[in-house]
């Protein structure tokens, strides 16, 4: 039986992890056996919370426990991505389209030594490294760049109170036509 969590349009519910150090600078994970990086992320389990899931994943794929990191701050609600047509399972039940994810914006308390991969049968992650804050929306898969730039422009007040850093001038035209309208949908559903 599949206890991940499912919704009727076929969004699975996911907890998604940005994790800070006192620099500014955010975690990237290296997949095992491929040159891809991303923030550590996880499905939720059905009657899950999301901070409960986001902890369970937190020491699933890095290791980490609640004393090892300070919570601050959650998206106000789901960002979801849809998966291209390649990616969907079309025979599994039910049917997974997407993600709809909470991400949560941890700062790390205690030495980035306690980050481990290997607390798990199978582990997702090799290797880590500490990047400038834009950089991510860059390194993840093409299909999760948007929420990316999403989880960062909303939660990135808790890193940079007076301020997010500005986004790199290497970012093609296109990405920051696409992000600048997400951000003013989300800032006129916020009012």
């Amino acid at each position: 039986m599949n206890s991940d969590w499912i919704d009727d349009e076929g969004f699975r519910a996911n907890v998604g992890i940005i994790l800070t150090n006192d620099l500014g600078k955010l975690m990237l994970a290296g997949r095992v056996g491929n040159k891809g990086w991303q923030f550590p992320q996880g499905g939720m389990l059905l009657d899950e919370e999301p901070q409960q899931a986001m902890f369970r994943e937190l020491h699933e794929e890095i290791g980490l426990g609640p004393a090892d990191v300070e919570v601050l701050g959650v998206t106000s609600d789901w960002l979801r991505y849809r998966l291209p047509d390649k990616f969907i399972r079309r025979n599994s039940t039910p049917l997974c389209i997407g993600q709809k994810q909470r991400w949560f914006m941890l700062r790390l308390v205690s030495s980035a030594e306690n980050v481990r991969f290997d607390l798990s049968d199978e582990p997702e992650f090799d290797r880590a490294r500490w990047v400038d804050f834009w950089r991510p929306v860059n390194e993840v898969i093409y299909f999760k760049r948007r929420v990316y730039a999403r989880a960062l422009h909303e939660l990135g007040s808790t890193v940079y109170p007076s301020g997010l850093p500005p986004r790199p001038r290497w970012w093609p035209q296109r990405w920051r036509a696409v992000f600048d309208k997400d951000m003013v949908q989300t800032q006129e559903r916020e009012a």
